[in-house]
Formats: structure tokens, C-alpha cells, sequence
């Protein structure tokens, strides 16, 4: 069995507040690609990772892969150690990159134990499990455009049509806690309570995150104005913590265009066109 852990991309995330506990609140507009990291999974005796694909270098696959925490979180929930299984990992989104590789790895997971163990757990009681393990988790679970609040577990499904992207990552990993920790403000506005399109907000929006994130890898404004560059881009955003920036074209070709110019101007850099599944 094999199972797509889709590449999440906030369109716009608001910081509006942090928690007695160090948890900060957000509101966010999310969306996820038709391109990911990929899992298979086979009956096996206790759990193993195995990993492959051009992301995968410096992953480790022991106990602190999010893999492997989401699996165990699950079987410890059951109370059932004999389950096992052999997971294979096709790492294709870069690490620490601000499109929730990790987290859409351990949804994809929990998704794919639930098949292969024949287990009875509905989608609320799953993102009820993840949330401790990552607040990006239960957004992943969904798997659904979605605006997102609370520290991530008020999710809330909302229309947009497919949207034509390129992502551009220039190999640089960002701490998301040393990025929050960096901001000057965390009380910010949320978004916009409107009837209209969020697509017609979206140049309004912003991701207040990206200040913080530019201030401790400058390199992230210059994947911005490379993706602003090209006169199809509508829109240039950091996802996410960063590092990774998204651009939103008009049309698929007109991306797949922009893409193939960036990794010929930045062959260092990662960039992939996509759509998101709406």
C-alpha cells in the first residue's frame, strides 16, 4: 500500500497571539499539492523505516523520525505492541522547509497503520492523537484546503480551485522555534471574516513569519524576487516557517515554464511545479 504525504502550503499565516504554555496561536490559509513524499507499507515484525528518494540524505531512521514517533504514538495508544509494520519512506520534499514534510509524513502514517492494522479510528479521534506530536498534524490528517486556528486544531474546510505553483527552496533549513522566537510581534490580526473568495484576499494576506525568517536567512528574498520576476507570478509568499516561497501562476504551463527557468538560473536551489488538489 502506498500513500502520497502531500506538500502543505500556507497561503497566508497570521500570528495573533501565544498561550501560557509557549504554544502560539495562528491563523492560517492552507492548501495542499498534488506532490509529496510518498509511504509504502508492509506487514513486519515491530516498526522499521527504510528510506530512499533525493530529500532522504541526513534523515535518520531511528526512534526520532516523526515516522516512527507517529507510528509508535499509535501503537501505545492501542495497547498493542505486537503490531508491527515495515515503512518505506520516498523523501522528496527537503527538510525543515516549511511545507510539512514531517507532518504530512506522520499523517500519512497514521493513515496507512489505520489500513494496514484494520483499526476503527475515525479522523477526529486521529488529529485528537497528533496534536501533541505537531500542531501541523491535524491540518495534514484533513488533508484538505482549510483555514486553520487555534494552535492548529480548529480546522475549518473551505473552497478554493486548483492553484498552479512553483516552490522554491534554496537549500537552506529554518528552526521554526528560532523563527517564533525571533518575531517582534505576536499579537497580530487574524483574517478577514468576508463572504468573498479567499483567492480575492490573498494580495491583502500576509505571512508574518516571513519577516523573522528573512531576518535569519536572507537568501529567502532572493527565491521571492526570482519568483516575482516573472510576469505570470501573481502572488510570491514564504510557506510556512521557510524556507521555501511559493508562486502562484495563472496556468500550469505558465509555472512549468517559470520552474524550468529558476533550475537553470539556480541549479543549487530545489524548485518543483505543481497544482494543489483544491
Amino acid at each position: 500500500m502506498q500513500l502520497l504525504a502531500p506538500a502543505k502550503i500556507n497561503l497566508a499565516l497570521h500570528v495573533t497571539g501565544q498561550r501560557p504554555d509557549g504554544y502560539h496561536l495562528i491563523d492560517t490559509l492552507v492548501t495542499f499539492a498534488n506532490f509529496g513524499d510518498r509511504l509504502q507499507f508492509q506487514p513486519g515484525e515491530g516498526l522499521n523505516l527504510t528510506l530512499s528518494g533525493e530529500e532522504a540524505a541526513g534523515l535518520e531512521t531511528g526512534s526520532e523520525n516523526l515516522v516512527l514517533k507517529a507510528a509508535s504514538l499509535l501503537r501505545d495508544h492501542l495497547g498493542s505492541p505486537e503490531l508491527g509494520a515495515t515503512i518505506h519512506l520516498q523523501k522528496n520534499l527537503p527538510t525543515a522547509s516549511g511545507i510539512g514534510g514531517g507532518s504530512a509524513d506522520a499523517a500519512a502514517t497514521l493513515i496507512g497503520l489505520c489500513n494496514l492494522w484494520e483499526l476503527d479510528l475515525d479522523l477526529p479521534a486521529l488529529q485528537k492523537l497528533a496534536l501533541p506530536l505537531g500542531a501541523d498534524i491535524p491540518m495534514c490528517l484533513a488533508g484538505q484546503s482549510a483555514r486553520v486556528s487555534g494552535i492548529g486544531e480548529v480546522i475549518e474546510p473551505i473552497d478554493l480551485p486548483p492553484l498552479a505553483l512553483v516552490l522554491v527552496n534554496p537549500r537552506i533549513a529554518v528552526s521554526t522555534p528560532l523563527v517564533f522566537s525571533t518575531l517582534d510581534q505576536k499579537n497580530n490580526p487574524p483574517l478577514p471574516d468576508s463572504g468573498t473568495p479567499w483567492l480575492d484576499h490573498l494580495p491583502d494576506l500576509r505571512n508574518d513569519l516571513q519577516p523573522a525568517a528573512l531576518q535569519l536567512a536572507p537568501i529567502i528574498g532572493d527565491c521571492l524576487k526570482s519568483l516575482e520576476g516573472f510576469d505570470a507570478c501573481r502572488l510570491a509568499r514564504m510557506s510556512g516557517s521557510g524556507a521555501t516561497c511559493f508562486g502562484l501562476f495563472e496556468t500550469a504551463d505558465e509555472a512549468q515554464s517559470a520552474a524550468a527557468e529558476l533550475r537553470r538560473r539556480h541549479p543549487d536551489w530545489w524548485v518543483a511545479d505543481t497544482k494543489t488538489i483544491g
